[in-house]
Parts: structure tokens; C-alpha cells; sequence
């Protein structure tokens, strides 16, 4: 199993190595090669290790029930690879000589701050793998026709390959720490290719907006990191035994065996509980006392604050949009498979720390129904395609927080099953608007093109499956996660009126956790996940809509081209053969893997996700309505854009108040003085006699007129849909009231710096050059000129002696 663990992420590094040495000057257009050949041999080794690790949990589940006759098959596979940095007795906890069932052995002993190269095979770290680097190899394959005679060809396949290589890495980790260097690994890969055509304006300030927002959000993952180490003495995942001989030893079998082989003797070593670990899980040993409590409340905040920048949560979502500027392959990988899906990954990985803590795990489902709901509101009014699609990724991200919020074993599989089927749609999604914006010369807009179905046969099927299933609609991929989301939201508002024993959270701490004092009433939280389960509901209803929306908009109507597109055409086979791929994953996965009950119970052998079987199967009540309501969606779209449009004008006069410009004036894109009622009332006495007098009173009339009309101003500015096509001004809030203050804080900064401190600098630089300057004018060379001074001090010594001193 090292093998496959190991060749899964060098894979990637080395083709970006040989790409960055080889593709400039000799492979040059064929510098796809050494990629996509990595990149599908990484995903042969993480298929075999998902092979692997269902092998290791047959057999831990074997010898689990010959030992007690209880069949869990928990299964995890640590792998030292070497140790990164050590620092002795860095940390003294309260009793740190533990046995693997958690028992104090004696007196505190210290431990050291120590950080092992630790790679680790699980269910939920094979699963990922396998995810990652399917959709990779697929939009490497992709990216061979979008990016045909691209200058920076050779660049954008070494940056593609280091963005797969970091978040392998970050998925394969045992550790918090190492965690976040590939974490910033992703971040950094991410900017270099958001921002790929650098000479595009647009893409280098998308490129800064998205590498600025996501330093606010791994600023709180570092401080997590910190709070986790001091709260636990540790940042690996996983259980360790420091051997008395200065060993290390993290294989759960010889963790067992050894410390308790050891446990009367003198040299029992030192037993660490991982943060993650078994022994830590099974016990339940994350919150001691009310400063337990706070502790752990602001690690799971601030991890939540890290997974909202990666994953593009509410307030932190507003680089994800602008990330379209890049090219298209890359919008996919990040909506896909890479870079967002970091944050989710985050918080399932962390489940014990939520599970501990009841109010954070109500945080998280609030900033994903919120975000949700929020992220489809937008995506209704937007007429880019991309944008469409991104805003959709925010909101179904918002689900999978959702699930996760609920701190069940079945919102836990449901939320990462959701993120598994996501993978395949959106990236056919956004594979397929690459190849419209590769047949309409790189045009984007949906009101410059229409009618492609017969232009682009092939893509406009492609695209209708991802467009089904990301609807919601059965029997396709996105129904049978979505339907689980909301069961699982349903289910846990339902338990805590009635609690239920087999839906609870999946560590051991969930007891402990319901007797905290900062723990949210049982019945005031069933209130707010009930109200959570109906905006899922309303979100949708909106995703089934905008989706479809967008479908008609692109591919329905009269035929229409725009200029930049001399000769449209369907992609080539290299582009199609990967829209062909995802379209069948899009269609079945998620079926297959409802039907056969693969995922669910894979990932319940994982350490941090163990718990009692959750209850398969579809709720049809559930299933029914949310199927329902998806239809009614796509109805309503299909009304407005695919019949008469002057009903979709209708309604977009309708929220955009239009009527309320017309009877006032006051058009929202216009300048305030010239709006009719205003201008009028200061024009009838602007120039009576006398003339200031005039000119004053009319200043004055247009005041009063602006002060009474600004509830018409706000009605304008701020009616449904001009919320929904501004983004809820959020990017304006965020520039007056954040980046404005700050780049003024920043020009006083440099100010200060230039003027004061600089100039402190210089003047003792420049004290010393001027005494220099004044006693030079004394050494003239001349004798008579020392015969002078000699004389003049001697009369100045004698008159301070007479006059003074005597």
C-alpha cells in the first residue's frame, strides 16, 4: 500500500518537473504528454488503492470479530516516509503517559513537538484520491484542444500538474500542519493559473482577488493549527508511540501491541493520542471544563473559517466568480475536483472535533443553507455562463456544508456523496461552456449566441445530462446525493424533538458534547434545521431553474453567432472524448452507487467518521417532493425561455420596479442631478433674481426632493432583481467598507514610512556629514592659519577663566 500512496502524488510532480525542464525549448507543443500520462497512471494507483483499502478493512473487520465479535472494520494506514522537524519537550500536558485505550499509566511526561512526513490510507483519503485524479486526467485530455496554440502552452500543463500533485498531497497528509503547506500549495497553483494570461487585466486581478480573499481564511486555518497543538499536544491525525529507544511507531497494530507490552514497566514510552485517532474517538476525549469547551468552539470556528475561503463560502465566496477569467479547463478543475473541494474534505476530515461541539456544527449548516440559497439568488439574473455555473458550484457547496452541519453519520456520507457526484457534473458543465467559448471565439455571453443545439450536436448533449443532474432530477447522478441531503436535514431536525440513537454524531463525544453549557437549546436548533430543510427545498427549486435557464438561453431560440466566431464548429475529438466520459459518469454514478450501497458504508470504516450502520435507502415521501419541485423548476424555465420571451421580459420588468423609473425618473443608472422630478424643482428657481439667492434655493429644493424620494431610490436600487444582477453590492460593500480603508491605512503606512521613519534615517545620516562639512572648513593646510587658532583658543581659554571660572 506505501507503493500506491507514494506514486499517487510524485506522479504528478515529476510530469510538472519534466514539463518545466523539457517544454519550453523541447517538447514544446507535445508538452501534454508527460501530464496526461502522469496524471492517468495516478489514477490507475488510486483506484488500486481504494481496492487496498477494502481489502485492509475486510480484514481488520475479521480480526475485529474473532477478537470480540464485533464486525466495525475501522482501517487506517499510516506511513512514516521521515521526519521534518523535532523539537524535545516542547509540550507538557496534564498526564501524558497513556495506553492505547486512553488509561494514565503515570506521572506527565513531556512531550516533543515533532512533525513526521506522514502519508495515510483510509476510506475517505482513497475516495478523494480516486476523485481527483479521474477529473484531472480527464481535463488534462480536455485541455489538449482548448489550449492548442496557446503561448504559455508548456506553463499551463506544469501549473495543471502542481495543482494535482498539492491537493493529493493535502488529501494524503496525517497531520495539521503539513495540511496547510499544501494547503497554501493549492492556493499558490490557483493563483498561477486563475491569473494564466497575465497579460489580461481582468485575469491578473482575479487572480489577486482570489489569492487575497483565501489568505482571511487559511489566517484562521493557521490559528486553528496553533489552538489544536496547544489544546492537544500534537497536530498529527493519527495515534503515535515514542519508543523508549527514541523511536517512532504509527501503525495502529504495533501502536496496540507495544504499549501494552510496556504498560507495567519503567520505559513504557510515550503514547500520544492522535487528534483524529482511534483511541481519541473511541473515548471521546476532545472537550475538559468550560475552557475545553471554548477551546474547541474556536478550533472548529476557525477550521470553518478556513474551509469557507477554499470552498467559497458565504462572506468569503466572492473570489470564486471572478476565477472564470482563467481558461476554461481550469474553472473546471477548481469547481470540480481541486481547490473547493479542500474545504469540504476539511470539515469531514475534522468530524469528532464538530461532533464535540453542537454550536459549530450549527454554524456550519447555517453558512451553507445561507450560502446556498444566497449563491442560486444571484445565479438567476447572471447572463455570463461560466458565472452561472460558478455561482451554482458556491451553492451546491453550500449543501454539502449543509449536510455537514448536521453532525450525523448520514448528513456526514450524505454531504461527501453530494461532493462525489458534483465532481462529475460540474466538471461536464464547464467542459461543455469550454467548448461553446471555443466554437464562439472565446464569447461568453448568452444574449451574443442562441440556438447552438444544431451547431454544436454533440456538446448540447453532453451539457443537457450535466444540466439534468444538476437539477436534481431522476434517475441521475445529482438527485440521489441531493435527496440525501435533504433526508439528512429532515432526520436531524425530526431527532432533536425525538432523538434517535442510531443518527447520532460520529465520535464518541456527542453525550459530552449535549451536556455543554455553550451548546444551542435542542428545540430552538430543531427550529432552525427545519427552517434549513425548506430553504434546500426553495434552493432547489432555484438551481432547477437558473440551470435550465441557461440550457435554453445557449442552445434553444433562433440560431444566433456572434462576429468573433468565423467558423463555428463542434470541439474536436480531444475535447469531446472527456464530455463523452463525464456525461456517462453524470447520468449513472450516482445511481449505481445509491443502489449498491458503495460509498455510505466504505467510508464508515474511517477512524474519525465510525459509528453504528447509518439506515440505507431512498424516502420516497422526500425523494417525491424534491423531485417535484426540481420539475416545477425546469417548467418554469421552460415557460419563460423556451416559448414566447415577452414573458421573461415581463417578469424582469416586473422585480427590476421599471414602472417606478418611469412615473419618477429616477433611472438607476443615471446620476442623481438628473433626475426629472429633482432637476425640475431646482431648475424652476435656479435663476430668478437674485442670482445666488436663485441658485442656493433651487440647491436647497434639490435636497429636499432627494431626501423625500429616497425611498424611491431605494425601491430602484434596490428591487429583487437588481440584487440579484449586482451581486447583492456585496464587491461594493467589500470595496468601500474593507479594501477602501485598507488602502488608505496602507498610503498613511507609506507616508510614515517614507517621511518619518526613513527620515529619521537620513537625519542621522546626514547629522554626521554636515559636522564633517563644518570641521573641514577648520583644516585649511596653511600655518598661519594653525598659529591663529592657536592664539584665538588660548584668549578664549583665558577670558572663560576670568570671567567664569575664577
Amino acid at each position: 500500500m506505501l507503493v500506491w500512496l507514494v506514486l499517487i502524488p510524485v506522479l504528478p510532480l515529476s510530469a510538472a518537473i519534466v514539463t518545466a525542464v523539457l517544454g519550453p525549448r523541447v517538447l514544446k507543443s507535445a508538452s501534454h504528454l508527460p501530464v496526461i500520462v502522469a496524471l492517468g497512471l495516478s489514477s490507475l494507483c488510486s483506484f488500486v488503492l481504494v481496492a487496498k483499502v477494502h481489502q485492509g478493512q475486510e480484514s481488520a473487520a475479521a480480526a475485529e470479530e474473532t477478537a470480540t465479535g464485533h464486525r466495525d472494520g475501522v482501517f487506517e494506514f499510516p506511513v512514516r516516509l521521515w521526519s521534518w522537524a523535532l523539537i524535545e519537550d516542547a509540550y507538557v500536558p496534564e498526564f501524558s503517559r497513556t495506553s492505547a485505550g486512553g488509561q494514565r499509566l503515570g506521572e506527565p511526561l513531556p512531550r516533543p513537538f515533532r512533525v513526521d512526513v506522514t502519508l495515510r490510507a483510509d476510506s475517505l483519503t482513497a475516495t478523494m484520491l480516486a476523485m481527483v485524479t479521474f477529473i484531472s486526467t480527464l481535463v488534462a485530455v480536455f485541455s489538449v484542444g482548448y489550449m492548442h496554440g496557446d503561448r504559455g502552452y508548456w506553463r499551463f500543463f506544469t501549473y495543471l500538474a502542481l495543482f494535482v500533485f498539492s491537493m493529493a498531497m493535502l488529501v494524503s497528509v496525517s497531520n495539521f500542519l503539513l495540511l496547510f503547506v499544501f494547503w497554501e500549495g493549492v492556493g499558490v497553483c490557483s493563483y498561477l493559473l486563475i491569473g494564466f494570461w497575465y497579460t489580461k487585466p481582468s485575469a491578473v486581478a482575479a487572480g489577486k482577488k482570489a489569492f487575497l480573499v483565501n489568505r482571511i481564511g487559511d489566517f484562521g486555518l493557521i490559528l486553528a493549527v496553533f489552538l489544536i497543538w496547544a489544546t492537544y499536544g500534537t497536530l498529527n491525525y493519527h495515534d503515535v508511540l515514542h519508543t523508549p529507544e527514541g523511536g517512532v511507531e504509527v501503525e495502529p497494530d504495533k501502536v496496540q501491541q507495544q504499549t501494552a507490552s510496556t504498560q507495567s514497566g519503567q520505559n513504557a514510552g510515550i503514547f500520544i493520542p492522535g487528534v483524529l485517532g482511534q483511541s481519541r474517538v473511541a473515548t471521546g476525549d476532545f472537550v475538559n471544563g468550560r475552557d475545553g469547551e471554548i477551546a474547541i468552539l474556536a478550533i472548529c470556528l476557525l477550521l470553518l473559517l478556513g474551509a469557507c475561503g477554499k470552498s467559497a463560502q458565504f462572506p468569503l465566496h466572492v473570489w470564486l466568480p471572478d476565477a472564470m477569467e482563467g481558461p476554461t479547463p481550469v474553472s473546471a478543475l477548481i469547481h470540480a475536483a481541486t481547490m473547493v473541494t479542500a474545504g469540504v474534505y476539511l470539515v469531514v476530515r475534522c468530524t469528532p472535533l464538530f461532533g464535540a461541539c453542537p454550536t459549530a456544527q450549527m454554524v456550519v449548516a447555517c453558512v451553507g443553507g445561507f450560502t446556498a440559497l444566497l449563491a442560486a439568488l444571484i445565479a438567476l439574473t447572471q447572463f455570463d455562463l461560466k458565472r452561472v455555473l460558478a455561482y451554482s458550484t458556491i451553492s451546491q457547496l453550500g449543501y454539502m456544508f449543509l449536510a455537514l452541519g448536521t453532525g450525523t453519520l448520514a448528513g456526514i456520507t450524505a454531504g461527501f456523496f453530494h461532493l462525489f457526484t458534483h465532481a462529475f457534473f460540474k466538471a461536464l458543465l464547464f467542459l461543455g461552456s469550454g467548448s461553446v467559448m471555443h466554437a464562439m471565439g472565446n464569447v461568453i455571453d448568452m444574449r451574443r449566441f442562441g440556438g447552438l443545439r444544431h451547431v454544436l450536436p454533440k456538446t448540447h448533449l453532453a451539457f443537457l445530462c450535466g444540466c439534468i443532474a444538476l437539477a436534481g432530477i431522476p434517475p441521475l447522478s445529482g438527485f440521489w446525493s441531493k435527496d440525501q441531503i435533504v433526508k439528512a436535514v429532515k432526520e436531524k431536525a425530526d431527532n432533536l424533538v425525538a432523538p434517535v440513537s442510531n443518527t447520532t454524531t460520529a465520535s464518541a463525544s456527542t453525550a459530552q458534547a449535549s451536556r455543554q453549557v455553550l451548546a444551542i437549546p435542542n428545540m430552538l436548533s430543531a427550529r432552525i434545521y427545519r427552517w434549513l430543510q425548506w430553504s434546500a427545498m426553495f434552493t432547489a427549486f432555484l438551481t432547477a431553474f437558473y440551470t435550465f435557464r441557461a440550457y435554453y438561453l445557449t442552445f434553444w431560440g433562433p440560431q444566433r453567432v456572434p462576429d468573433e466566431a468565423e467558423h463555428p464548429h463542434e470541439a474536436p475529438p480531444s475535447m469531446l472524448l472527456p464530455l463523452a466520459v463525464l456525461s456517462v459518469c453524470a447520468v449513472v454514478v450516482g445511481g449505481l452507487f445509491e443502489w449498491l450501497h458503495l460509498l455510505g458504508p466504505f467510508l464508515l470504516h474511517t477512524p474519525s467518521l465510525s459509528g453504528p450502520p447509518v439506515a440505507s435507502g431512498v424516502d420516497w415521501p422526500v425523494a417525491l417532493i424534491s423531485s417535484g419541485i426540481a420539475v416545477a423548476g425546469v417548467a418554469v424555465a421552460s415557460g419563460l425561455y423556451l416559448g414566447d420571451v415577452r414573458w421573461s421580459s415581463w417578469l424582469r420588468s416586473a422585480f427590476e420596479l421599471r414602472w417606478i423609473s418611469r412615473v419618477t425618473g429616477v433611472q438607476p443608472d443615471a446620476d442623481s442631478r438628473h433626475w426629472r422630478w429633482a432637476a425640475m424643482a431646482r431648475d424652476s428657481v435656479r435663476w430668478k433674481r437674485p442670482v445666488i439667492l436663485g441658485w442656493l434655493l433651487g440647491q436647497l429644493l434639490w435636497l429636499l426632493c432627494l431626501l423625500l424620494m429616497s425611498p424611491v431610490w431605494l425601491a430602484v436600487y434596490l428591487s429583487p432583481y437588481r440584487l440579484s444582477r449586482e451581486k447583492l453590492y456585496l464587491d461594493e460593500l467589500y470595496t468601500w467598507f474593507v479594501v477602501s480603508p485598507l488602502r488608505t491605512v496602507a498610503s498613511i503606512s507609506a507616508t510614515v514610512d517614507r517621511w518619518v521613519i526613513d527620515g529619521l534615517v537620513n537625519l542621522l545620516g546626514w547629522l554626521p556629514r554636515v559636522a564633517g562639512s563644518m570641521l573641514r572648513l577648520l583644516q585649511r593646510g596653511l600655518l598661519q592659519f594653525y598659529a591663529l587658532s592657536m592664539v584665538l583658543g588660548t584668549l578664549l581659554l583665558l577670558v572663560v577663566w576670568i570671567f567664569w571660572l575664577r
